[in-house]
């Protein structure tokens, strides 16, 4: 993804922030690929080890809302330092903690900034653009999340298995110190500090009771509704991933790299993609992405035996879920006008509700002797939910009426000039 027309400034301040991406998506996602051998390590069962997977979860979950309520009033780059910072600390203590219990207790605290720095993150990026590029600017931070399953997570796989899963944590810790002297000295002072809505009174400062007034619309909630249940299939899966593939399609351990690289190249390109389109055809985009997550966990479910279709699925199923990311991230932000910061945080506590759930349901299939490759029929059964949402929440925001397609960008009242993009109110669905 290229943008010609941005300064130099901003693409450090946006590459800043990608590294902080890059350092939790590194954090979030390796212990799904060395599952066996922190479960060894820690003498506990495979589906017990994958608990840590929901303890983070939840730490966002908890965290997301209340430390963006706790720091709505100060400036978001201060913030975004001290939750890197919190990070960083996180996984050093789960490098360092002796038992299963206290590693789970840090996971817990570890994942308590995740969601408060995307959505920070969130709005530093767009305010960093124009207001039609908000969603590509975002993604560009995201797209540090989905690289780090390109490379962090699939390199630091192979340490984990060489030279155990704490010494990936504390390398971790190392990277989440690096994105905070990033962003100290890449991320302007004043970001996101100038009105973003022309509802914003220049010189007012955000307030709490501002932030949590946009809870009242309910497409805000179908909005985290679609992330919460449909953003669940893919966790589901990618949960246990390794012991499907090394267990079912019966690749060896070693063959996890490239099986996670090449998962981490689906899940950036669909980013990728789906900013692009999501700036223009937001309901599309998102209707789409989950219509095809359907497809990809049914076929995923009745071709993981085979080693080219297994990997074939490993690529498509985070490329289909991922292109409805900055659909759903761009909507929260929106929906919220000029109040965004809880909102942004809660739609990062939304995919982490995710997460946990995705990773619980996969985890009691398995329980239930339904084998490894089960999680696939709980991925299908929460995107086919999701479906539903998304489509509900279209309906809502058309208010059940015609809607006319969007006007091209070039043919764009110039009161338009400048606003967000178009929500789904603005684009036919259909014939």
């Amino acid at each position: 993804m290229t943008y010609p027309m941005l300064s130099g400034a901003v693409r450090r301040a946006l590459l800043a922030l990608a590294v902080g991406g890059f350092a939790i998506g590194t954090g979030e996602f390796v212990v799904m690929g060395l599952l066996p051998q922190v479960a060894s390590d820690l003498s506990v069962s495979i589906p017990r080890a994958g608990e840590l997977i929901s303890a983070y979860a939840l730490g966002v979950v908890v965290g997301a809302p209340l430390l963006t309520a706790a720091t709505v009033r100060y400036r978001r780059k201060p913030v975004l330092l001290v939750l890197m910072g919190w990070f960083a600390l996180g996984n050093v203590l789960s490098a360092l903690a002796p038992s299963f219990g206290l590693v789970l207790l840090a996971r817990f605290a570890t994942g308590l900034p995740h969601g408060a720095f995307f959505g920070a993150g969130a709005v530093v990026a767009g305010s960093l653009v124009e207001r039609t590029r908000s969603n590509s600017a975002m993604a560009v931070m995201f797209a540090g999340l989905t690289v780090a399953n390109i490379v962090g997570v699939p390199l630091t796989t192979i340490l984990g298995q060489h030279a155990g899963w704490r010494l990936v944590y504390a390398i971790v810790g190392l990277i989440a110190g690096l994105a905070v002297l990033a962003v100290a000295l890449a991320v302007p002072a004043d970001a996101a500090v100038r009105p973003q809505h022309p509802d914003v009174v220049p010189g007012t400062r955000p307030s709490l009771r501002g932030e949590l007034r946009a809870f009242a619309k309910p497409e805000v909630w179908l909005v985290l509704g679609v992330a919460m249940i449909g953003g669940g299939g893919l966790f589901a899966t990618f949960s246990y991933i390794t012991p499907m593939m090394t267990g079912i399609t019966h690749y060896a351990d070693s063959s996890m790299t490239w099986l996670l690289a090449l998962f981490g190249l689906g899940m950036t390109v669909g980013n990728l993609v789906g900013a692009q389109l999501s700036d223009r055809f937001p309901a599309r985009t998102l209707l789409f992405s989950l219509g095809a997550q359907i497809a990809v966990s049914i076929a995923f479910l009745a071709a993981d035996h085979n080693r080219v279709t297994a990997a074939a699925a490993i690529f498509l199923f985070p490329l289909c879920s991922l292109a409805g990311l900055p659909t759903l991230q761009g909507r929260i932000i929106a929906l919220a006008g000029g109040a965004p910061n809880l909102a942004a945080a809660s739609i990062q506590a939304a995919f982490n509700i995710a997460n946990s759930l995705g990773a619980y349901l996969g985890g009691l299939a398995i329980a239930a002797g339904f084998g490894f490759g089960s999680p696939n029929a709980v991925a299908a059964l929460l995107a086919v939910a999701g479906l539903a949402l998304a489509v509900a929440a279209v309906r809502v925001e058309r208010g059940g009426g015609a809607v006319v397609p969007a006007a091209p960008r070039s043919e764009a009242p110039s009161s338009e000039i400048g606003s967000l993009p178009p929500g789904f109110e603005h684009e036919r669905i259909g014939a």
